[in-house]
């Protein structure tokens, strides 16, 4: 038998929450969702680091199933950084259009390709400031690629979910994504950077959705000041 949930007031709009008690709310947040989601994970399918990095680049303004849908056979026909740059660009446009912005999209992934072989041997680094020096690659792209294939927590991927939720829980009152992961990092655990933005993209698309927010299903209603129930 369930135990009943014991409810938790509400701060009132005039009691502000303190550094302290919000990130001891957003403690609560990480363990309630990954109760969840105790199977979130990168939704991007790949199965090394030059194959995530390039799918990263793909889902810019691209649903994750879209993407996943597309590079199956790219991944099969271009296996290395060396494949990818020597990639001829028209065709490649043709293999990546349905992902939209193809143009842009296959000037970075191919300049990208042929930076790893003049800098990194063809190998894709393992940190901040080398992955944001390559072509097309910017700190939520680094993030991505860090945090998932090489198990570093270094920042914590601001995505459209992650910045419209942090603002609904208040965890950041700012609109840019450097500035909302600025003020993310300082109330999650360093160990949860990654997976907390896994837990947030999965609540938002399966419970808070942007239109229509199931409030009286939700796992976080009574950690959330914007909760309707």
């Amino acid at each position: 038998m369930k135990r009943a949930r014991r409810p938790i007031k509400r701060k009132s709009a005039r009691s502000a929450e303190t550094p302290v008690e919000r990130r001891a709310r957003t403690r609560k947040i990480v363990a309630r969702l990954r109760r969840e989601f105790p199977d979130a994970k990168c939704a991007l399918d790949h199965q090394n680091p030059l194959q995530l990095l390039v799918a990263t680049i793909l889902s810019a303004q691209c649903t994750d199933v879209r993407v996943n849908m597309v590079t199956p056979a790219l991944f099969a026909k271009y296996r290395s950084a060396a494949e990818f740059a020597a990639a001829d660009p028209r065709e490649f446009e043709r293999e990546i259009q349905s992902t939209g912005f193809f143009r842009n999209k296959t000037k970075s992934i191919l300049g990208m390709a042929h930076a790893l072989l003049e800098r990194h041997g063809g190998q894709v680094p393992d940190t901040m400031e080398a992955l944001v020096a390559l072509p097309g690659v910017g700190r939520k792209t680094a993030n991505v690629v860090l945090g998932n294939a090489f198990g570093k927590n270094e920042g914590i991927v601001v995505d459209t979910h992650v910045h419209r939720l942090s603002g609904l829980l208040k965890l950041s009152r700012e609109k840019t994504p450097e500035k909302i992961e600025r003020d993310l990092v300082t109330l999650v655990p360093r160990p949860d950077w990654t997976i907390f933005s896994h837990l947030l993209i999965l609540h938002g698309r399966k419970t808070c959705i942007a239109r229509r927010p199931k409030c009286e299903t939700c796992a976080i209603n009574h950690l959330c000041p914007s909760s309707r129930v």
